[in-house]
């Protein structure tokens, strides 16, 4: 049997989502041990010239259920709204996400195959996709590096993690 557009996005972003869940509830811990701020964290960048930890979380909500809404509007832009700035408000934003891809079906997914879709950045550019194209060779590559960078600046700051707390629940056969 062939793998199916749903397949392809939904779970493993669900998976990952639910990785990057548990980086926050490690991050918040860390700083109840260290005596850290959070904003110590919720601001720390890999580079003075990179997006903070706060953009990286928002981001991995972006690239899968803001992904998946741009798909079925057709268009998909940037998001320039502000940034959390508390673990409440990225539990928020990986909440709302997950909701969006559990209503997501497969029926629905399938019919989007060959479907129109632009990534735009308006006054900019405009790049057109299939939807598949878009999902699978866009958003879903942009969702994986944004749940890295999460890992990796939290890493860098000290946070205690291991490869298992970025893979999350893996489905394993059972």
């Amino acid at each position: 049997m062939p793998l199916s557009l749903y397949d392809a996005f939904v779970p493993p972003c669900l998976q990952i989502m639910g990785a990057v869940s548990g980086l926050i509830d490690k991050a918040e811990a860390h700083c109840a041990d260290a005596g850290c701020s959070p904003a110590e964290l919720i601001e720390a960048r890999l580079y003075p010239d990179m997006l903070p930890f706060s953009y990286q979380v928002k981001s991995c909500a972006v690239h899968s259920a803001g992904a998946l809404d741009g798909v079925r509007r057709g268009e998909f832009a940037p998001d320039n709204t502000d940034l959390p700035g508390d673990f409440a408000g990225l539990r928020g934003k990986l909440s709302t996400a997950r909701a969006v891809l559990e209503a997501a079906r497969p029926d629905e997914m399938e019919a989007m195959i060959g479907a129109d879709m632009r990534f735009v950045v308006p006054g900019r550019f405009e790049w057109p996709f299939t939807a598949e194209k878009f999902l699978i060779g866009f958003s879903l590559p942009n969702f994986y590096f944004h749940a890295t960078t999460a890992y990796d600046i939290l890493r860098m700051k000290g946070v205690k993690l291991g490869k298992l707390d970025y893979l999350g629940a893996v489905p394993a056969r059972g």
